[in-house]
C-alpha cells in the first residue's frame, strides 16, 4: 500500500493561525504534532510503503523538515509548480509510483484531517484496500453524527464484500435536506480519503480527463531530483484543468466503492469544527489553548498564542491571539473569515502571507520591532546550517549572538563569534552567516538603512537551490 499525502492548501478559514506561508497542515493544531506529522504517524501499524508527498514548492522545506522531525522516510516529495485541485495531484503520484510498481495500491490522504479512533480507521483501510484490490476506486464515506451543511455526501447503494457501491455524490445540502440524510442512514460524509490502484485510476482518468492525464504525463516524464524533491516541468503542468477528483472521475466512474468510517473524523475546516472535536471543554463547554483566564463564559474557542487571554461575560465567540493579530468572532460566523483574509490579500498586508516569525530553511526569524529606519529581529540558525552569501543595496546589519556560534564571512574575511559578540556588516558588503556548531545559533540582528524590504537581496550563492529573488 503506498500513502499520497496531499500537503496542498491554504486553510484560509483557521487565520489567524493559518496563512499563505504556513497553512493549517503545518500548524499543531490537534495534538502536539502538526496535523501533517499526525497525517504520517496514523499509519503505525498499517502495512504501509514510505509515503509520497505532494506539496507546493513554496512549501517544500517545511515539509522535508517535519518529516525530518517524526524520522519518516519518503517514497518522495512531489513539488506542485502551481495549484490544480486534485485529480492532477493525484495523477502525478500515480504515475511516480507505478514507475517503480505498476501494480502499486494508493491510499490517498489529505494532511490536514483529524481522526481520533486510529483502530477504526485501520480497520477501514483493510476492507478498502480488499475492494482496491478487485479494482474498485473506494472513497471513504463518514458516518454522520449531525446534520452538517459543510459537507458534501455519499449515498451508499448496494453491499460489496467489504463496503458499499456508491450511489450518488450530493452537493453541500441545506440544514433540512442534511437532516433527512442523517436520519436515512444511507448518507455518508465525503471525505476526500481514497484508496486505489494507481493503474485504475490512471486509467478512468483516461476515459472521463484525458486532458488532465496527457497534461500530467508530459509533465512528469522529466522530473528532475533536487535535494529531496521531485521537480515537474511547470510550464506543461500549468497547463492542466483545474479539477478535483470527485468531479473528473469518482462522480463519473462505474467502480466508484465506498468503506463506511465512524473514527472520530474532522476536516478541521474551521474554528468551531477545533471546539466541536476539543476532548478537553471545561464544565462551561469552553475549550481553551495557551494562557486563558475565563469569567462567565460560555461554549467558546480561545486560542492564546503570545499573551494572557482573558475573556469576561461572553457566550460562542472564538478568540484566538498570535504574535501580530487577534481574531474574535461568533462561533457561528466563522465561515466568513474568508472574507477578512480577502481584505488582507486586497490590502497587501503582510498578515495575508507570513506570520510575524517566519520559517526558512535553514531555521526561523521573528521582527520583534520596527519603526522608520530600522527592524529588529530575532534570528535562529539550525545546527550546521548557512544562509546565503547575499549584499544589501540598501541596509546596513549588526548582529549580536545570544547563544551558540556564528561564522560570518564579511567579503574575504571570516570571524567566529560566540556569545555576547557582536560584528557590523556594512551596505554591499557581500556576507554569510552560518552555525558550525551542535546547538541552535540565536541572535538579534539591527537593520538600519533607507530601505528595510525583503526583496533588498543580492543572492551570489545557495546550499538550497531558492532562485536568486527568493526570499531570506
Amino acid at each position: 500500500m503506498q500513502p499520497v499525502v496531499l500537503a496542498g492548501g491554504s486553510g484560509s478559514r483557521l487565520w489567524p493561525k493559518s496563512r499563505v506561508a504556513l497553512p493549517k497542515q503545518f500548524l499543531s493544531l490537534t495534538s502536539n504534532n502538526s496535523m501533517l506529522q499526525d497525517t504520517l504517524t496514523r499509519l503505525d501499524g498499517t502495512k504501509a510503503a514510505s509515503p509520497i508527498v505532494i506539496c507546493n514548492d513554496a512549501h517544500r522545506f517545511l515539509v522535508a523538515e517535519q518529516l525530518r522531525q517524526q524520522d519518516c522516510q519518503h517514497g518522495g516529495i512531489i513539488l506542485e509548480p502551481v495549484g490544480r485541485n486534485t485529480a492532477p495531484a493525484i495523477a502525478l503520484a500515480a504515475l511516480h509510483a507505478m514507475k517503480s510498481d505498476p501494480e502499486a495500491v494508493l491510499l490517498v490522504l489529505a494532511a490536514d484531517h483529524l481522526i481520533q479512533d486510529q483502530n477504526a480507521f485501520h480497520a477501514a483501510i483493510e476492507k478498502a484496500y480488499a475492494l482496491a484490490l478487485q479494482g474498485r476506486l473506494v472513497t471513504f464515506g463518514i458516518v454522520p453524527d449531525q446534520p452538517h451543511t459543510g459537507y458534501g455526501y455519499i449515498k451508499s447503494g448496494d453491499a460489496l464484500d467489504t463496503g458499499f457501491n456508491v450511489s450518488e455524490f450530493v452537493e453541500k445540502p441545506d440544514l433540512a435536506t442534511a437532516t433527512e440524510y442523517v436520519k436515512s442512514g444511507q448518507y455518508f460524509w465525503n471525505s476526500g480519503m481514497f484508496m486505489f490502484k494507481a493503474a485504475t485510476y490512471i486509467a478512468e482518468l483516461a476515459k472521463f480527463a484525458p486532458e488532465i492525464l496527457d497534461v500530467c504525463e508530459k509533465a512528469i516524464a522529466t522530473e528532475t531530483p533536487d535535494l529531496d524533491f521531485i521537480r515537474v516541468d511547470a510550464d506543461i503542468f500549468s497547463q492542466s484543468p483545474d479539477d478535483s477528483i470527485d468531479y473528473a472521475v469518482m462522480e463519473k466512474t462505474e467502480l466508484a466503492a465506498m468503506v463506511s468510517l465512524d473514527a472520530g473524523w474532522s476536516d478541521v475546516g474551521s474554528w468551531s469544527s477545533l471546539w466541536e472535536t476539543a476532548a478537553n471543554k471545561d464544565e462551561n463547554g469552553n475549550a481553551t489553548v495557551g494562557d486563558v483566564l475565563l469569567t462567565d463564559v460560555n461554549n467558546s474557542y480561545i486560542n492564546a498564542e503570545e499573551r494572557l487571554v482573558a475573556a469576561v461575560g461572553v457566550d460562542d465567540l472564538v478568540i484566538v491571539e498570535t504574535k501580530d493579530a487577534v481574531l474574535v468572532a461568533n462561533k457561528s460566523k466563522v465561515q466568513d473569515i474568508k472574507t477578512i483574509v480577502s481584505q488582507l490579500k486586497q490590502q497587501k498586508r503582510p498578515e495575508f502571507e507570513f506570520h510575524r516569525e517566519v520559517y526558512r530553511p535553514w531555521g526561523k526569524y521573528d521582527s520583534i520591532d520596527n519603526g522608520e529606519r530600522f527592524q529588529v529581529k530575532r534570528i535562529t540558525v539550525k545546527p550546521g546550517e548557512k544562509l546565503s552569501v547575499q549584499m544589501h543595496h540598501h541596509r546596513a546589519e549588526h548582529w549580536i549572538v545570544v547563544s551558540g556560534t556564528a561564522n560570518v564571512t564579511i567579503d574575504e574575511t571570516v570571524t567566529m563569534l560566540t556569545e555576547n559578540q557582536s560584528i557590523y556588516i556594512p551596505i554591499g558588503a557581500v556576507h554569510a552567516l552560518e552555525n558550525p556548531g551542535k546547538i541552535p545559533l540565536e541572535l538579534i540582528e539591527v537593520q538600519s538603512g533607507s530601505y528595510l524590504g525583503e526583496d533588498d537581496i543580492v543572492r551570489f550563492s545557495d546550499r538550497y537551490g531558492r532562485a536568486p529573488e527568493a526570499k531570506k
